[in-house]
């Protein structure tokens, strides 16, 4: 005989469904959504478990590589389809979804998920933090100009990201009105900037690395 394991993950908690090769339901919990939880309660179930699967979420990848370490069979099924497969249920609740999650994963009638690995997350958490910190940065000199307009100052058109400072720093602290408002928005935009400078040299860094790596010897 053998089992599978189907978990419906949500932010703080995960309901666990464990059914049997005729689709019997052998176990159900209530758990937190932690590795260690998880992975105790598959443990110390009496008999081995064939495959562990939940569909693709934020939570996922995180519970893929830990589960998977910890010497599991993980699957993250395709969400569409198990939603289709859900929607058919009368009562939607987490422990029904992890009962009907469980019958998918039984059944074989799912998608798997190809899952990144955390090297790739990480380098895309990288270029998501950067253009993040580019985007305020950008922000905070288009909030500049635009107050500057109010009292009749207008920057020049096309000032680069690291002369902004520079420019407008000296026409607000002329005014002491405006070096009250102003020099809070300015210092705080030269630290968004810097940190951006650094996360672009990080990017570069990454960039130069995998070119590098990709070269036929």
């Amino acid at each position: 005989m053998e089992y599978f394991a189907g978990l419906d993950i949500s932010l703080r908690s995960c309901a666990l469904c464990i059914v049997d090769t005729n689709g019997k339901v052998i176990l159900e919990r209530e758990l937190a959504c932690e590795v260690d939880d998880i992975s105790e309660c598959l443990s110390q179930f009496q008999y081995p478990i064939e495959r562990v699967g939940f569909e693709a979420g934020t939570m996922s990848q995180h519970l893929f590589f830990w589960l998977t370490n910890k010497r599991f069979d993980v699957v993250c099924m395709e969400a569409r389809q198990v939603n289709a497969a859900l929607s058919a249920m009368r009562n939607k609740t987490d422990k029904n979804d992890a009962r009907g999650i469980a019958q998918v994963l039984r059944t074989g009638w799912f998608s798997p998920v190809h899952m990144k690995s955390r090297e790739a997350h990480g380098l895309r958490a990288l270029l998501s933090t950067r253009k993040a910190l580019l985007k305020k940065t950008m922000d905070l000199a288009n909030e500049a100009r635009g107050l500057l307009k109010i009292f009749g100052i207008r920057l020049p058109r096309t000032v680069k990201h690291g002369s902004f400072d520079g420019v407008a720093r000296p026409m607000i602290e002329m005014d002491d009105v405006l070096a009250h408002a102003l020099v809070p928005l300015l210092d705080a935009r030269v630290v968004l900037h810097q940190h951006f400078l650094e996360l672009d040299r990080r990017v570069k860094r990454a960039a130069v690395d995998r070119l590098l790596r990709s070269i036929p010897y």
